[in-house]
């Protein structure tokens, strides 16, 4: 039994999770192949082919997919009346699979004042991480490879992206236009020199700096993704307000005087749970997801 949240246990028979895939491998089952998703920290869910399935020569075959679960922006924008920024409860953290040894996992019943902990009904779970290098190549593009483009307000934020896909190699960050391109190359990397333009490496199993959350943005518009607003005295109150609010992920806050919606503070979201792109009908198939976020109780 399962504690309920963000858990979805339940396995579909001959459906298909189609696309988003980034790893496949033979199992001898759907359970063992769920629990390679679960253990693989890219992964979000799973299609296995069964022991049947036409044709032959793909009987047994796991196909390990991702799906986003870091907020993505869908429009920034320079806007010189507005200000914008994130949560401050927004905590960007990594999956450690228990057997690496990276990371060093204690639990207990007390909370020790200042050290970083989470809470699960009185059980504390502590992790100590190695920091990451948090190295970028300043005026530095690299070329081609590109895989996927996402928006994002700063080369940190596109360096967090990159280390949560698991194809991403390298990316490169344009100041200029927010574009993060997130690259899939393991064989090689041209560089070039390139000016307003960031580039990087993934950085996995280690404490990245999310100093860049904790940033306010002058004379930046997140825009769209609205679910609500309300009228704030400045913009240190409308962060507050999103950090309290639990479906606040990030807000844009409007201090000029000019504007007809001066002090208006929005709160805004986007969809991060696990998302296939497309499920179809598929005999002696079968789908599920992974279980990172379960909770398992016994009664």
């Amino acid at each position: 039994m399962y504690l309920p949240g963000d858990c979805y246990p339940q396995v579909y028979q001959d459906l298909d999770f189609l696309g988003a895939d980034y790893r496949s491998l033979f199992t001898a089952d759907y359970q063992e192949c769920q629990r390679i998703c679960t253990h693989d920290p890219g992964c979000q869910f799973f299609t296995f082919v069964n022991e049947v399935f036409t044709p032959q020569e793909i009987r047994y075959k796991c196909h390990l997919k991702f799906s986003w679960r870091l907020p993505r922006i869908p429009i920034i924008e320079k806007n010189f009346s507005f200000v914008s920024g994130f949560s401050q409860k927004a905590e960007i953290t990594q999956y450690f699979d228990t057997g690496t040894q990276t990371a060093t996992i204690i639990a207990f019943g007390k909370h020790p004042a200042g050290w970083h902990a989470l809470s699960l009904d009185d059980l504390w779970v502590l992790f100590f991480f190695t920091a990451c290098p948090g190295k970028l190549l300043s005026d530095t593009d690299i070329v081609g490879s590109n895989m996927e483009m996402l928006l994002a307000i700063s080369p940190e934020q596109c360096q967090t992206f990159c280390s949560a896909h698991p194809l991403c190699t390298y990316f490169s960050y344009s100041s200029d236009d927010f574009k993060c391109y997130l690259k899939n190359n393991p064989n090689k990397m041209v560089t070039r020199s390139m000016e307003g333009v960031t580039s990087g490496m993934p950085e996995r199993f280690c404490q990245q700096d999310n100093s860049w959350v904790k940033d306010v943005y002058e004379r930046i518009d997140f825009r769209g993704s609205e679910i609500g607003y309300e009228l704030m005295v400045d913009e240190d109150m409308c962060q507050k307000k999103c950090t309290k609010d639990p479906n606040c992920q990030f807000y844009t806050y409007i201090p000029d005087l000019i504007s007809p919606h001066w002090r208006r503070c929005t709160l805004k979201r986007v969809i991060t749970m696990p998302a296939p792109p497309k499920v179809t009908k598929l005999p002696n198939v079968v789908s599920g997801f992974s279980l990172k976020d379960c909770v398992q109780i016994h009664i």
